[in-house]
């Protein structure tokens, strides 16, 4: 599986609150993704692998088919965009992972996802 500069992944976070308790140590964050495609061909989002890290470097590995439901495919100049969200223990931490594609040609390649803070926005580190 090749490493492809023709995608590219922006991430980013939200604090949400309302669902967050934080005497129970949880957390919860929003993220959207958008991805876009700055080939020149067709390419088709098929798997995700996330690394999530808490404030204490506790590590929690998620992956799976699709996102959110699909397998989108993404034409040239295109871009994709969800919404997902994590839960953590504490009010700082991190997301990184990659996605696994296709472009038109069957051609498997990774997708890098560049690490994302998510934090409580009055939390200083």
């Amino acid at each position: 599986m090749l490493d492809s500069p023709r995608v590219c992944v922006q991430v980013q976070s939200v604090y949400i609150e309302s669902q967050s308790s934080p005497e129970d140590e949880r957390f919860v964050f929003a993220y959207t993704v958008t991805i876009r495609n700055l080939g020149r061909t067709m390419v088709q989002l098929l798997g995700r692998y996330w690394l999530i890290t808490n404030g204490n470097g506790r590590e929690t590995e998620v992956q799976g088919e699709g996102v959110v439901g699909a397998q989108p495919l993404i034409e040239p100049g295109n871009d994709y965009q969800y919404t997902s969200g994590a839960v953590i223990e504490t009010p700082l931490g991190t997301m990184q992972g990659h996605y696994e594609m296709v472009d038109a040609q069957g051609e498997a390649f990774r997708v890098e996802i560049p690490v994302f803070r998510l934090a409580i926005p009055t939390f200083i580190h």
